[in-house]
């Protein structure tokens, strides 16, 4: 008797969860769709200025004169490599110092200040350095990717690492855990939203170390056209750049909460 019941009301909760996705999908694409007509109809009415602010249609106009004779393709190319690179060996090379200073608990203290210092000091202003270091190329503006987000997710990382409950801790100690098997099957696995909300916030944190670097040095790539468009006042050519980055950083933040949805699921 009971069991029809609750079979009724999951059904019911479903139901209901999917109308709330679909009313939140139809007032995204509402806001989008006004916000771009609005602008069309803005620029066109010239209630704001068409030279500088330019406008959608104007927009699409370009970016398909570019894909169509091949240009566009191989500075989003350029971009994506250095932005997914830059991603990735931040990303890397923050969780695994904050494994290092879990594991080594003086090591910790003793860079604690450090790591702070280091955190409030604008990374953007060590970029004229790393190209000096590194030479003008991929590399260094690769390094500017992963450099803007590395410290951030090494002190993120390793505070959840901190919260996990000590409880757990002791009882896998009780049992002749040592450090290794205590961090694979407890600190780990209880810090992965922490680890997950971090790939979030890295992929904006890469676009602007990127963007940065492509801004200083780069020859290719879409911060190159930025600076192109702004030295030749072809404002349009930068804000298909921009309407770019926005499009291709709003997917790499969906295929993140795809990699989320998927751990949590394992």
């Amino acid at each position: 008797m009971i069991q029809p019941q609750d079979d009724r009301r999951f059904l019911l909760y479903q139901q209901k969860v999917r109308q709330e996705r679909l009313l939140v999908i139809g007032w995204q694409l509402i806001i989008c769709i006004a916000f771009f007509g609005l602008w069309e109809l803005s620029s066109r009415l010239r209630w704001i200025d068409p030279l500088l602010f330019s406008s959608p249609s104007k927009i699409v106009t370009l970016l398909k004169t570019k894909a169509l004779d091949g240009t566009l393709w191989v500075h989003v190319q350029v971009t994506l490599l250095e932005t997914i690179a830059g991603f990735v060996i931040g990303t890397l090379l923050g969780v695994t110092l904050a494994a290092l200073l879990w594991w080594y608990p003086r090591l910790s203290n003793i860079l604690d200040p450090y790591l702070v210092v280091l955190n409030a000091m604008p990374k953007v202003a060590l970029g004229p350095i790393i190209i000096v270091a590194l030479g003008p190329g991929y590399v260094s503006i690769i390094a500017m990717g992963a450099i803007i987000s590395v410290i951030i997710t090494t002190l993120v990382v390793y505070a959840a690492f901190r919260e996990v409950d000590g409880n757990y801790l002791k009882v896998l100690k009780s049992f002749g855990a040592n450090r290794y098997q205590i961090f694979k099957e407890a600190v780990l696995p209880a810090t992965f939203p922490a680890i997950i909300s971090t790939f979030k916030v890295n992929v904006g944190l890469s676009w602007v170390g990127i963007m940065v670097g492509e801004f200083l040095v780069s020859k290719q790539g879409l911060g190159y056209l930025i600076i192109y468009g702004f030295q030749v006042f072809d404002f349009t050519l930068v804000l298909s750049s921009l309407l770019l980055i926005a499009v291709f950083a709003y997917f790499m933040y969906k295929a993140v909460e795809r990699l989320e949805r998927a751990i949590i699921k394992q």
